[in-house]
């Protein structure tokens, strides 16, 4: 985590265009190539891993809505968003995005998964976690090339967003400065 910052003014780019020109590759690489953990930098929030600040940096803006769940659901962090990104804060269930740890983010059936029609009006959950190291859970699907590994906080709720495709919830873990993604089209199997 980073250390605490004394005004939500702080932890935006430095280079703005460049910055968020190399964190949405890193991000848009991540969910290509499910399992495949990426390095990120240029963000800094209040309680949040440098990578989360960067991904909201870069996916969220004033049309997106968000939803911040248990502790990282607090006033600093909620000044930094309106500074920085000028999100709106919404519940799960009309969020586009929605940040935090994953018992925090219980049940995940409260976010939407998109309709028949229109399968990307979906949410994407940023999921901060402890671990995120190219092991655990057996990962196959589109992007992958036989298989990857991604430690991963469970299986059973990624094995049944998987059953919903195309619809379904997208997922990238933070950890640090390094993010992955598991889109809803992955297949997760126990080893």
């Amino acid at each position: 985590m980073n250390a605490p910052l004394t005004s939500p003014l702080a932890g935006g780019f430095a280079d703005p265009a460049r910055d968020a020109a190399h964190a949405f590759r890193a991000v848009l690489d991540a969910m290509a190539r499910p399992g495949r953990i990426h390095a990120v930098s240029g963000g800094a929030a209040p309680g949040l891993s440098a990578a989360a600040a960067t991904v909201l940096l870069t996916l969220t803006d004033a049309t997106t809505a968000l939803h911040l769940a248990g502790a990282l659901d607090n006033d600093a962090l909620r000044r930094w968003i309106a500074f920085h990104t000028g999100a709106p804060l919404a519940a799960a269930a009309d969020a586009g995005f929605a940040l935090g740890r994953w018992p925090d983010l219980q049940p995940v059936t409260r976010f939407r998964i998109g309709e028949p029609a229109f399968p990307d009006r979906s949410a994407t959950l940023i999921v901060e976690v402890e671990r995120l190291e190219p092991d655990g859970p057996r990962l196959t699907g589109p992007g992958i090339r036989d298989t990857a590994r991604l430690s991963l906080p469970e299986t059973a709720a990624f094995r049944a967003n998987r059953a919903l495709f195309p619809l379904g919830f997208d997922i990238i873990l933070t950890c640090g400065d390094r993010l992955a993604a598991l889109p809803r089209s992955t297949i997760v199997e126990d080893c």
